[in-house]
């Protein structure tokens, strides 16, 4: 991988080269999926999947890849999102995007990425992570 130095993720598409394009960060979220079915840690957000988990593999794949910089490959198959409407019907609290995230850092701990796009990975996806909680506290 051709490792941009850790000021440049979130400019262009650094993030997206560094986690090993579109292949390397499916990578990542088969990891993800995989920790969230055999982990009964992540039973709460796991019960939230469909029962073919490849939906849900596929769509995160997609919008990461547009999110680190990429190809847009959410919006090309699903449109356009926004995140704390996708997840408005979720009873999602600090204790749920906890764990998430938690899975997360798990899955990104399984990846060959250097530590600096790991630790700049859990702090970016923490931002949608904690809206979501915040749009859910307001809904009536």
């Amino acid at each position: 991988m051709n490792e941009p130095a850790s000021d440049v993720y979130g400019q262009g598409d650094a993030t997206f080269r560094a986690a090993g394009g579109e292949t390397g960060i499916r990578k990542l979220i088969d990891a993800f999926y995989d920790l969230m079915v055999s982990d009964q840690a992540y039973a709460t957000i796991r019960s939230w999947h469909p029962q073919q988990i490849e939906i849900s593999r596929d769509k995160l794949t997609a919008f990461l890849c547009g999110w680190m910089g990429g190809p847009r490959r959410y919006n090309e198959k699903y449109g356009r999102i926004s995140i704390p409407q996708a997840h408005a019907h979720l009873p999602i609290t600090a204790v749920e995007r906890d764990q998430w995230l938690a899975c997360m850092k798990a899955a990104l701990a399984q990846q060959d990425y250097p530590v600096a796009l790991k630790e700049y990975l859990l702090r970016e996806l923490t931002v949608p992570a904690q809206r979501i909680v915040e749009t859910r506290a307001y809904r009536p």
